[in-house]
């Protein structure tokens, strides 16, 4: 198997994602750490994870918590609260809505089984067959935990069929994400299997008389020290970890050597605001009122810093109540030791909690000035890498509280977020103002190093630094990215210091981020982990001398939050004997209360003969989005993703090929009916902003793609196709493919893109102010309903029809005005009840839209029959 190596900053070893023949090898190749950068040391690419969309005939499937045809408890704006219906559509349409959330099959975290499945007895071990205990619920089910998906629920015994690369298996692993129910909690030392690591779980077999378990990952028999016990079987579901699919241990009071606990003065991790001063009035002025708004929803008991960055770095002073008063230190160079540590040891207050320090920071704010000079915005000197800098020794604090071997350490990571209105030109880490500048080159990749180095330092001293971009100045993103990156932040960039900045800079504060995040994955001997992206670095753990046979894979996480999320391909070693695989991963992590946490996910799919019944268990929208992920690693640049969109067709070619059927007297393959949705949301990556030409400069790109890289299931499908949502008579809202045919001119229409969402109000519903103003109150209600947990927050956009900025609007949306009639109606019942004239009227509206239309598509890889004369 041929794998490529990157060159830029960072490690990814990635096999080619371009579908081939399946081949037998005897080498198996190590797991692979993705970031869409180089080798050693390795990184990750860079979210509410809803659990997988199980097929399940005849079951409703919620979308964004709400379900389809109930009303949205929540919403009062007028006129009312709005409620989705679901509309009619024929069996046979290939489209399927796809829900933000769908339902999953959640095994129960009760202490106890419920008793209408009760445990049972199976043979795992012909000498035990007697005597041992496994306590899942049945041989047959699937308890998959809402943190871990998989492509899908059971796996083809043959190497052949289960290793098609352009369909593919693997899982999305969100291990910070929290559930409302939660995990169940112990508060004691977990059975590890002696021999490979492993954690007991539901699905070990138990021998109730001496209470020895047999691990699922390498067979092996271990005691329990007489914990496991029982007089029958049903005892044993009372242990909480042989009940559920997913248990936390807890260990309170830190056992780190050497660890004192801050005081509690300490214990909420202070937050630092770098901001850039060398902003115009109208930037300015939305940045305070951001500012403002930011420091009043803060906790009164978070400790602030506030920083300005220009030619100089400013460090404000709390201390002064009645003015806005700052240190000053150059911003060419790095700051010595000596004035760090006269600006620490002076008598300056530059962390304070809010409560004591929020009318100085009001002031501080109030006192912020326009930039006066003429000098264009990208060339104006700034300073960023310095401000960094002296944000990091402000939180280290004074040396005194790191003295003989005694660490002082706040429970959580301390977060920098930098407001951003333009490149880091001044000092190290910057660049020239001019791309021109005959030594840029050297100099780019100079401040690319330096910058990372910055992002590793920082994440040593338990810091995220998170970006937030704004304005229309280009703030180069491939310097900033790095930074962000390798201290486990995010870089976002936005239209203006608005709205969208404001709601993302309270975000990007709530995060509740633990730390020492650690990922150990543990799959059946049969398993090959082929390649990982996601936020963080392969870790290189030596257990050997506690488990001789653990060959684990470790990452480290870089930081540990509810939005993260890893995505694991797997293939199969050989052809399957065993009934069923098993999957464990374990995250340990320090959270903000400073308990070591260890969550424990253990899964069991099934193993299958039949095609068919394979087919029937994949899931969709989880397969699409573990395809669209390896696709975007390798999307580097615009003409790399024009690659990309050729890899998308004959990716689809080749799942027809190798899982669909020849149609009679025809040379044409029809696409497997279980598997109806996956072109359809592979059309929307192939033409949507992360491959498509949508978004026009190549920054915007590169920050799409790093968020998606790392983005939860939810917002990543959501990335790669559009919820369409039109408002009803009544607040009702109903759910319609994203096609233009919904671009009907008496409706408003909602279309989530994930990063952006946009209110369409058709030109006969704007003519008419009072309905035009409910339903466009209704419609931001839902659109703010929808997004009020994401992160990063999507800008929201309102416009009529025929406005220029309808453009963003409409060309996310899949033509079909140019589709015969009978597969406009298959996608839009609606259309049968439209007279000639309102038809003409439709169509007569989307003669300037020229892109191919998804059947055309299809047809052009003869996936459909040609369009009858």
């Amino acid at each position: 198997m041929a794998y490529t190596s990157q060159s830029s900053p960072g490690f990814s070893a990635t096999q080619p994602d371009t579908p081939a023949p399946s081949s037998e090898t005897n080498s198996i190749p190590p797991p692979l750490i993705s970031t869409g950068s180089s080798r050693f040391p390795p990184k990750f690419q860079q979210d509410q994870m809803p659990s997988p969309s199980i097929k399940t005939p005849g079951a409703a499937s919620p979308a964004n918590g709400i379900k389809t045809g109930s009303p949205i408890p929540h919403l009062s704006t007028p006129p009312g609260p709005p409620v989705f219906t679901s509309p009619i559509r024929p069996a046979a349409v290939p489209f399927r809505t796809s829900p933000a959330s769908p339902q999953p099959v959640v095994f129960s975290s009760a202490s106890s089984l419920p008793a209408s499945t009760p445990p049972h007895f199976f043979n795992a071990s012909s000498g035990l067959q007697h005597q041992m205990s496994d306590v899942s619920e049945d041989s047959t089910s699937v308890a998959e935990s809402p943190n871990v998906l998989f492509s899908s629920q059971k796996v083809p015994k043959t190497k052949k069929l289960a290793n098609v690369p352009s369909l593919g298996f693997g899982a999305l692993v969100s291990p910070g994400r929290e559930m409302s129910s939660g995990p169940q909690i112990l508060h004691r030392e977990p059975h590890r299997c002696s021999s490979c690591g492993a954690y007991s779980n539901l699905y070990c077999n138990i021998l109730i008389g001496s209470g020895q378990w047999q691990c699922v990952i390498c067979r092996k028999l271990n005691g329990s020290e007489g914990e496991y016990v029982a007089p029958s079987k049903e005892d044993l579901c009372h242990f909480p970890e042989l009940s559920s699919s997913m248990v936390d241990y807890v260990r309170t009071g830190n056992r780190r050597p050497g660890f004192i606990p801050a005081s509690d003065s300490r214990t909420s991790a202070p937050i630092v605001l770098v901001i850039d001063e060398s902003l115009d009035e109208p930037h300015l002025q939305h940045l305070q009122s951001s500012l403002h708004a930011f420091i009043d929803s803060v906790s009164p008991t978070t400790r602030i810093g506030i920083i300005l960055y220009g030619r100089t770095v400013s460090v404000y002073d709390f201390s002064e109540e009645s003015v806005a008063s700052a240190d000053v230190l150059p911003g060419d160079k790095s700051p010595t030791p000596d004035s760090l540590k006269a600006l620490i040891y002076g008598t300056g207050i530059y962390l304070s909690p809010m409560h004591a320090s929020l009318p100085v920071a009001h002031t501080i704010f109030s006192s912020l000035r326009p930039y006066k000079s003429s000098v264009p915005e990208a060339s104006r000197d700034r300073c960023l890498g310095t401000a960094v800098e002296v944000a990091l020794a402000i939180i280290q604090g004074p040396s005194a509280e790191v003295s003989r071997g005694v660490v002082r350490r706040s429970g959580a990571n301390s977060r920098i977020i930098v407001c951003a209105g333009g490149p880091n030109t001044y000092g190290p880490g910057s660049v020239p103002h001019s791309v021109s500048h005959p030594n840029y080159l050297h100099m780019e990749k100079s401040a690319l190093n330096w910058m990372e180095h910055l992002g590793h330092e920082a994440h040593q001293q338990n810091t995220v630094v998170d970006i937030l971009c704004a304005g229309t100045c280009p703030v180069r993103v491939p310097i900033l990215q790095p930074l962000a990156k390798a201290s486990g932040g995010v870089l976002v960039l936005h239209d203006d210091f608005g709205e969208a900045f404001g709601v993302n800079l309270q975000r990007a504060s709530a995060r509740a981020a633990g730390s020492h995040g650690l990922l150990e994955v543990r799959c059946s001997d049969d398993i090959l982990i082929t390649q990982v992206v996601g936020p963080g670095e392969e870790a290189h753990v030596d257990t050997h001398e506690t488990f001789k046979n653990d060959t684990s894979l470790y990452i480290k996480m870089l930081s540990v939050e509810e939005s993260q999320c890893f995505s694991l391909s797997m293939e199969t070693k050989r052809d399957l004997k065993s009934d069923f695989l098993f999957f464990q991963f374990v995250v340990q992590y320090s959270n903000v209360y400073q308990a070591d946490i260890s969550r424990v996910i253990t899964v069991r799919l099934p193993t299958v003969d039949s095609l068919s019944e394979y087919l029937e268990s994949v899931q969709d929208e989880i397969a699409a989005v573990l395809i669209a992920k390896r696709t975007a690693l390798q999307a580097k640049s615009q003409s790399d993703s024009t690659d990309m969109r050729v890899t998308i067709d004959e990716r689809v070619k080749d799942i027809a090929l190798k899982f669909g059927s020849l149609a009679p007297k025809s040379k044409i393959y029809r696409f497997p009916k279980e598997l109806s949705s996956v072109p359809e949301l592979l059309f929307h990556l192939r033409r949507g902003p992360l491959l498509g030409s949508i978004v026009g400069h190549e920054d915007e790109r590169s920050v799409l793609r790093n968020l998606f890289l790392n983005a939860s299931f939810d917002l990543s499908l959501r990335m790669i196709a559009p919820r369409c949502l039109m408002h009803r008579e009544g607040g009702t809202f109903e759910e319609l493919p994203a096609y233009d045919l919904a671009m009907q001119s008496d409706a408003a229409v909602v279309l989530d893109h994930g990063t952006d969402v946009f209110i369409w109000l058709g030109a006969e519903l704007a003519a008419e102010e009072g309905k035009s103003a409910a339903a466009l109150a209704a419609c931001r209600t839902l659109a703010e309903e929808l997004t009020e947990s994401r992160f990063p927050a999507p800008r929201i956009l309102a416009f009529k029809e025929g406005s220029s900025q309808a453009r963003y609007f409409v060309s996310r949306l899949i033509p079909a005005h140019k589709d015969p009639p009978y597969e406009q109606e298959a996608r839009f019942p609606q259309l049968r009840t439209l007279s000639t004239e309102q038809r003409t009227k439709l169509k007569s509206s989307f003669l300037h839209f020229d892109d191919p239309s998804f059947c055309e598509w299809m047809r052009s890889l003869k996936l459909i029959p040609p369009e009858p004369s």
